[in-house]
């Protein structure tokens, strides 16, 4: 398996062409129909060609070159999504290379990464146009063998005919390119794969270990510039005035200047942000002199009051008001401690559950907090820029390209087909790369500068500089019985800016009297997606509460869990319940086996049992349970071990699919112990990774067992759904090991403290 790249002008739309020496280019849209080119424009083609949409090229030595639409930031997409195509073309792997593909979203789709929706977006058109480019090479076939189509067969690269004719799909291409491309081709069986679901080395491991020129941080460019933002101390706070007199001394410093991200009344779409809209920006030659001449600066805050931002979104157009205060964590735990007391918005309600609460036998109530975390990208946010009276060119890490551009069509008063967006690998994600600020501001900086700059954040800068994920607390109650039985569940959270509450998911649909309420308080510490929005925190709390619940009713973990779906199946509440009682028992079943949950064993040699935590959860479409085993070591609980299992659907690279959960097992165990961001007085108390606390090697897991639940469901997503449960299943086996419930996160400082 080879991986190669190119640089394209994306202006012009390749259809099929002939290439020199008679191989096939076929581009055939992933999205969208496409067609054949005429044969005679084809011999034509400049060596270059622009507007590409999703394609497949074939060379007369067999060698297929397949475009990834979507933007990579380790979960391997550049090599799943081309495994889709390759499949219904009946390709040999061995001879398949990838290329990420450019900023087209017209005929590349959505080309979003996130939302766990590459592969299940992708499934159908990403396999028909493997399917169509497959049949036309039939139909090549079949003519210059003077045979029925229907008697030519692939396999791996080859066609083939009972007499005994047999050629390379090179060999047929140029014939092929003069064909019309069919529609409505009938797309493999699963029993029939032989590329999905067999594991492909990921196409561009060797240059990523071998630290070959990928990422955004980077790229280079002729003349190109460095540039750094000088940000307001604090959130609530504003540029007043500056002296660069002094910075402008030093060695390689170009200029000094000001400007506004967006100006007064500006409409801002969904996926914008206005962390700082005063930007400070230090322009120079290279990244080191930029850096020192930075500290130079002499900058007068003050500040910014209350400002108004003109949204336009889902929700449509409204003018959301930011408050100005500088804000502190103790005071904003105190706030939503107020604000859980008021009355809220009422999100989901079956039966009569105050009624039952009120005659309940038993009522158990138990809050749950959890901190601002920040992304923490290792690659810190950067892109690169040059923007003229004509034209711009931008490139970097971007998980939502399509989002971003018509945002900088405005704001550079440029047409979007003036704009040339290309991607380059991420050096992490998960929702920070979704808000396009970073590319703005060096879009702006390049347009003020006149000239190519790249815009660089340092560590301290991604840190403090917002889209966080958000502040949370929720409230869960339950009724029981005299005979111990579930009667009603109440849910009432909130957040800041943001409430986490999910109404239709489970246990909503499983209980007679339910109710689900949420609020939120506004705040100016920007925020955004971070892996399973809202989902992340939801999980950690409704999973640890469920355990509270179980164990007050008598009964086991799972089986409280499977009762519940079981009710949710058979007899369900309400009509919007998201979720399916079967898949989501099914991997609560396949962990409870794998896991051997009624006998966990010793951990090693002459020690205790394992304290084991069990949490699962529905989000992004697909179903994640964790079984953690936990130990003390050296005095401090420590996860050795943990069994997980997923219903995804279809699993279309199973090394890719596992490695993305052990991920999400290591991320969610560290983000529970350690992760928190705080401030006082507006300013982020955690600026690097000295202080902001991220899980170490020696304290990830000994071992991760990953299985999947086989099924013939088309994709359903996976980046995401394996983070949430993590979270409830550390603090269901901390209760195990200590013998102590945790309802704040991180759980580290209640250990330190306890």
């Amino acid at each position: 398996m080879a991986n190669a790249k190119n640089t394209y002008n994306r202006r012009s739309f390749l259809k099929a062409s002939l290439l020199s020496g008679g191989g096939l280019m076929l581009s055939v849209s992933w999205l969208s129909s496409a067609k054949a080119a005429d044969k005679l424009e084809a011999l034509n083609l400049p060596p270059q060609w622009t507007e590409l949409n999703g394609y497949i090229q074939i060379t007369p030595d067999n060698v297929i070159k397949l475009i990834c639409p979507n933007p990579e930031f380790g979960q391997n997409v550049m090599t799943s999504l081309p495994m889709m195509v390759a499949e219904e073309l009946d390709a040999d792997w061995r001879n398949v290379v990838v290329e990420m593909g450019p900023h087209d979203n017209t005929k590349l789709g959505p080309q979003f990464t996130g939302g766990s929706n590459s592969i299940r977006m992708y499934w159908k058109p990403l396999r028909e146009a493997g399917a169509a480019a497959r049949q036309m090479l039939r139909q090549a076939a079949a003519q210059s063998w003077n045979v029925p189509v229907d008697e030519v067969t692939t396999k791996a690269g080859v066609l083939q005919h009972s007499s005994g004719k047999s050629a390379k799909y090179g060999e047929m291409a140029s014939k092929a390119a003069t064909l019309p491309v069919p529609k409505g081709m009938k797309l493999k069986a699963p029993k029939d794969f032989t590329i999905v679901r067999n594991s492909k080395k990921n196409v561009e491991g060797l240059k990523v270990v071998t630290g070959k020129p990928l990422f955004g941080l980077d790229y280079r460019a002729d003349g190109m510039l460095i540039a750094m933002i000088q940000h307001p101390p604090a959130f609530g706070m504003k540029l007043k005035s500056f002296d660069a007199s002094q910075t402008l001394k030093m060695p390689g410093i170009k200029e000094v200047f000001s400007l506004k991200l967006y100006e007064d009344g500006f409409e801002q779409a969904g996926f914008d942000t206005r962390t700082f809209n005063d930007l400070l920006v230090v322009v120079g030659k290279t990244t080191w002199e930029v850096m020192n001449a930075r500290k130079k600066l002499i900058a007068q805050w003050e500040p910014a009051g209350d400002t108004k931002d003109i949204m336009a979104g889902r929700d449509g157009k409204r003018e959301v008001v930011v408050p100005g205060a500088l804000e502190s964590t103790s005071a904003q735990l105190e706030k939503m401690q107020e604000w859980a007391k008021k009355p809220a918005q009422q999100l989901r309600k079956d039966g009569d559950p105050e009624t039952a609460f009120k005659n309940a036998a038993q009522v158990i109530e138990r809050t749950y907090t959890a901190p601002f975390l920040a992304h923490n990208c290792m690659e810190p946010m950067n892109f690169f820029a040059h923007v003229t009276a004509e034209k711009a060119l931008l490139v970097g890490p971007v998980q939502a390209p399509g989002w971003v551009e018509p945002t900088l069509s405005r704001i550079l008063n440029l047409p979007a087909d003036k704009i040339d967006i290309q991607m380059t690998r991420m050096g992490g994600g998960f929702g920070r790369r979704a808000y396009g600020q970073y590319l703005y501001e060096a879009a702006l900086i390049s347009q003020k500068a006149k000239a190519p700059i790249k815009l660089i954040y340092t560590r301290e800068d991604d840190m403090t500089y917002g889209i966080y994920r958000p502040m949370y607390t929720a409230t869960y109650r339950a009724a029981l019985d005299a005979n111990k039985n579930l009667i009603a569940f109440h849910v009432k959270g909130g957040g800041i800016p943001e409430h986490p509450i999910h109404a239709n998911r489970f246990p909503a649909g499983a209980v007679d009297n339910y109710l689900a309420e949420g609020w939120q308080i506004p705040s100016n510490i920007t925020i955004g997606a971070f892996r399973a929005p809202r989902s992340n925190f939801n999980a950690a709390a409704e999973q640890s509460f469920l355990d509270e619940v179980a164990e007050a009713m008598g009964k086991d973990p799972i089986e409280l869990r499977l009762d519940l779906l079981k009710r949710a199946k058979e007899n369900p509440v309400g009509k919007n319940n998201e979720y399916d009682p079967d898949r989501y028992a099914s991997v609560l079943t396949l962990v409870r086996d794998k896991s051997n949950w009624n006998k966990p064993g010793v951990a090693t040699p002459g020690s205790e049992k394992y304290s084991r935590g069990v949490a699962a959860y529905f989000c992004h479409n697909s179903y994640a349970a964790h079984v953690v085993d936990m130990v003390t070591r050296n005095g401090q609980p420590y996860v050795e071990r943990v069994f997980s299992a997923i219903d995804c659907g279809i699993v279309v690279n199973p090394d890719a699919a596992k490695n993305m959960v052990e991920g999400a097992v290591v991320d969610g165990i560290g983000n529970a112990f350690y992760g928190a961001l705080t401030h006082k007085n507006g300013a982020a108390e955690q600026t690097n990774f000295h202080n902001y606390r991220m899980i170490r090697n020696n304290e990830a897991p000994q071992k991760i067992e990953v299985y999947f639940v086989e099924n013939d469901i088309d994709p359903t997503g996976l980046g995401e759904p394996p983070f949430p449960p993590v979270f409830g299943a550390v603090a269901n086996a901390l209760y195990k090991s200590t013998g102590k419930r945790f309802y704040k996160q991180p759980f580290a400082d209640q250990l330190i403290k306890s």
